[in-house]
């Protein structure tokens, strides 16, 4: 099943894709590979999720956050190349959680963007390699920030 199937079976909405707030691409496309630049979590009405992860955020909110970051990719990733069937394969995932200095689940919170991408394209090539890491402070007080590396035909 292509992935713009999956997305309309899973009942998923994107938000809108995500305009650069400094100067880079949001995507950028090199041979048979798309880089998408760190996103945050931005809602369908374009808010953005904010919080510290185990602070004013808890685990739940944390995985939540970082599903939010998936389907904002999702929406910069159909906006550049046109559709999401484009995409073969996810490479490599880089999760950056916005942590307390006391929190450790910083994979389990990155599950929820590479949880999403397994749902999408399968656990065959939805799941790649994947670093999980806490800092602090993100931009505008993001609770994740997410950029990945997909194969693309």
């Amino acid at each position: 099943m292509s992935a713009e199937s999956r997305i309309t079976e899973l009942n998923l909405v994107l938000p809108p894709a995500p305009k650069p707030v400094a100067v880079y691409r949001p995507v950028v496309v090199f041979n048979n590979a798309a880089y998408v630049s760190g996103h945050g979590p931005v809602r369908t009405d374009g808010s953005l999720i904010t919080g510290v992860v185990g602070r004013e955020l808890d685990l739940a909110a944390g995985h939540a956050a970082a599903r939010q970051v998936g389907l904002a990719i999702l929406a910069s990733l159909r906006a550049h190349l046109g559709s999401l069937d484009r995409v073969r394969r996810v490479i490599k995932i880089l999760g950056m959680v916005n942590t307390a200095p006391d929190f450790y689940d910083h994979p389990k919170v990155i599950n929820g963007c590479s949880e999403l991408f397994a749902e999408v394209w399968g656990p065959e090539h939805g799941i790649g390699a994947r670093s999980a890491v806490g800092m602090g402070p993100l931009p505008g007080n993001i609770a994740v920030e997410i950029e990945v590396i997909f194969e693309i035909a």
